[in-house]
Parts: C-alpha cells; structure tokens; sequence
C-alpha cells in the first residue's frame, strides 16, 4: 500500500504537476470550476474533432456530482485514480465513460458509440483499439457476449468488471479507458494548459 502501480508510461502526476495544474486551473477558471468546453481547451481537444465525443465522456465520469462542472477537487480525484488507481477502480471509472445516460447499464448503442470513438482517436496508431479485420459493430458484439452474462442486451458494472478481469481480449480491448492515463499525457503534451 501507498506504492505507486506502474501505468505503462515513466510519467506519472507529481507534486510540481499537481501544482503547475492548479495554478492554470485557477487561472482558466476564476470561478473554481470546469465547465465542457473549458474541460476541451483544458486538454487542447478540438470541440468537433475525434476526441471531442471521449472527452464528454471522461468530463462526465469526472463530474461525480453530477452538476455539469468539475471543480478542482473532482479534478484531481479523478486525476488520481486515473494516474495510480488499482484495476478495479480503473474498470469502475471507465464503466461510467461507458455509461453515457448514466443509469447503471451500458447498452449496445452506448458502447457502440464509445468503442466508435476510441477507434477514430487511435485509427491508424500503434494502439489501435480495434482489431484489423473487426468491424466496431463486430467488436461491441464480441464484448457483449464476454460480458452480457443474463443476456438481456445491457451490462451492468458488475458484468462489465467480472468480464474484463477475466478475459484478456476484451482488457486489451478496454484498453484506453483502462489505462487513460496514456491519453491525458498526450493531450498534456499537446496542450499548453499544463
């Protein structure tokens, strides 16, 4: 306890970093909160570009009340455990990425959506979430059948972690919401916000 996971990356968010982050937080948002589009220019996302769709979804996930903001210390809590969270916590978070309407279960167009978008952000990279000869619609079908145990075209948080944590595939599948931290990185490098 109180070591730090490794993330895949040497990188990982520092006290310096946390300070330099409060000080452009404070110093993009006056109010002490984040709205949607400050969240974007935040991380440099382009508002209609292939990441605008996963960074509402992260925004969302981020804004645990549930009031359309973030304030700082949503913000690093989130940062937190995206940065040094265990697995399970990782998976949790990511089931709400996954979970537009939040209702507790992510349907087949919720995930269609978020495994289309993932795609179009890593089309073309090392890291591309989808295998070469699936389509996403092939991909969503494949997940729901690792995860959909009950089968009643929904997945809940528990299907989502239990499957995950059992079959590689779909981990590996998962894996840009499973380990954002390779994402928030590199909108950090490409973004002069911090």
């Amino acid at each position: 306890m109180g070591q730090t996971q490794q993330t895949g990356s040497s990188e990982e968010i520092d006290i310096k970093a946390l300070q330099d982050m409060y000080k452009k937080f404070v110093t993009e948002c006056p109010s002490g909160v984040l709205f949607l589009h400050e969240f974007k220019r935040f991380f440099g996302v382009d508002a209609t570009g292939e990441a605008a769709e996963y960074a509402e979804n992260m925004f969302r996930a981020f804004d645990k009340n549930g009031d359309n903001t973030i304030d700082f210390l949503e913000f690093v809590a989130a940062l937190n455990l995206v940065f040094r969270g265990d697995l399970e916590h990782k998976l949790r978070w990511s089931f709400k990425v996954y979970d537009k309407d939040g209702n507790g279960y992510v349907d087949r167009n919720e995930l269609r959506s978020i495994i289309d978008s993932i795609s179009r952000i890593k089309k073309g990279s090392k890291t591309d979430v989808t295998e070469p000869h699936l389509t996403v619609d092939q991909v969503v079908d494949r997940i729901l059948e690792a995860v959909d145990v009950d089968h009643d075209g929904t997945v809940s948080m528990e299907e989502f972690i239990k499957g995950a944590q059992q079959d590689p595939w779909l981990l590996s599948m998962l894996k840009l919401d499973m380990n954002p931290t390779g994402w928030l990185l590199a909108q950090r490098r490409k973004s002069a916000y911090f």
